[in-house]
């Protein structure tokens, strides 16, 4: 009988791994809360280009893909959502947790949307006259200042 070699020893104990982290429960709460509220936008384009590159984290209406059921990655997609919900959610507007004020210059400086959600969600991507276009919309919806 032929030894294993070590190779094959990881692999085999990794699959293993992926698949009891599979039992662990977080990360697969995938609820979407009614929407209570949602800004005053100043345009349908200033709405639909927060919904693209912002709604995912920054509402109740998420769109949950397939590997957000799939342990490690549900764990971040799930950690993220709670605390971009958190922080801000244009679905829950007038409930106190918004930081409209911030939103400028996060998006600005290219804070969001973040780089690890832009790997896979390329649409998301603001630049160009599309960013300038989100840029001007929320200094209108929001009163944010240059």
């Amino acid at each position: 009988m032929k030894k294993m070699s070590l190779l094959g020893k990881v692999v085999i104990i990794a699959i293993i791994g992926l698949a009891l982290i599979q039992l662990i429960p977080y990360g697969r709460n995938h609820s979407n809360p009614p929407v209570i509220a949602e800004p005053q936008w100043d345009s349908p384009q200033t709405r639909e280009i927060a919904k693209r590159a912002c709604f995912d984290c920054h509402s109740n209406e998420t769109i949950w893909p397939w590997y957000s059921n799939i342990a490690p990655s549900s764990w971040l997609v799930q950690l993220d959502t709670e605390r971009g919900r958190d922080r801000l959610n244009f679905s829950e507007w007038g409930t106190g947790r918004q930081a409209s004020d911030q939103i400028y210059e996060i998006v600005l400086e290219g804070e969001m949307p973040p780089p690890q959600y832009l790997i896979i969600h390329q649409d998301a991507k603001l630049q160009g006259a599309d960013l300038q276009a989100f840029l001007d919309g929320i200094q209108k919806t929001f009163g944010s200042s240059e």
